[in-house]
């Protein structure tokens, strides 16, 4: 009786959870719009304050609303996306690393040769912003602030692309489990060679090279994957 009872009650927050979204849509709400009160849509929608805010935190765990303590509910900064990242992921064995960084090393080169014939002088800028940064923290030996810096210039290359949903692709297998892949480079990896690597890479893609922006990046996450592998298995 309690399992069917459990049931019944996922399959109503994600109902509230889906037709909140939809109202979201109807509205035309953008990120940082504020959205409905939690008893408005508790009253509209015939539930209890607690289920509309439980189905109001499936929302926020996703990114598409934002609960301010004292101010209300607004529109999150994943509105639109279509692609997310599990953010309650389990701390991974190495196994299921390796795995990861297989399919960034299978997602990933295509991307940037996309990226390297659709390539905006937008997108070229913020990449020589990650590569500027990279090299003062290398410098300075911050590895926390350079590992997210050097994962922000993958991100920027697939937002290159100009696809959004395999930008959001890379970007979701870039940020699960990201400080244990950061914690394994940080031990084994080399950094200096990732920069140089990371900058041959954006210059095939500034070239409009397209073949040679994607056998860069895979020898560059071939190499992050090999690095990864060892680890894992010593």
């Amino acid at each position: 009786m309690s399992t069917s009872g459990g049931v019944v009650r996922r399959s109503l927050l994600d109902d509230l959870a889906t037709s909140m979204l939809a109202l979201i849509a109807d509205r035309r709400l953008s990120s940082g719009d504020q959205f409905e009160s939690v008893r408005s849509l508790a009253d509209r929608f015939k539930v209890a304050v607690p289920t509309i805010r439980e189905a109001l935190r499936r929302l926020e765990a996703t990114g598409a609303v934002e609960l301010r303590h004292g101010s209300g509910v607004y529109v999150g900064q994943h509105i639109g996306r279509l692609v997310l990242a599990n953010p309650l992921a389990p701390t991974p064995s190495g196994d299921r690393l390796v795995e990861l960084l297989q399919a960034r090393a299978l997602i990933e080169p295509p991307v940037a040769a996309l990226a390297a014939r659709l390539r905006s002088d937008d997108a070229l800028e913020r990449m020589d912003g990650h590569l500027a940064a990279a090299e003062e923290l290398i410098a300075s030996g911050d590895h926390a602030a350079l590992a997210e810096v050097n994962m922000a210039f993958h991100r920027s290359l697939a937002q290159a692309s100009g696809n959004a949903t395999l930008a959001e692709v890379v970007e979701s297998v870039t940020v699960v489990n990201v400080r244990e892949q950061l914690e394994i480079l940080h031990i084994h990896g080399d950094r200096q060679t990732d920069l140089q690597e990371h900058r041959a890479i954006l210059e095939a893609v500034r070239a409009g090279d397209a073949e040679l922006a994607e056998r860069l990046t895979r020898e560059h996450l071939d190499g992050v994957l090999a690095v990864i592998e060892r680890a894992a298995h010593p």
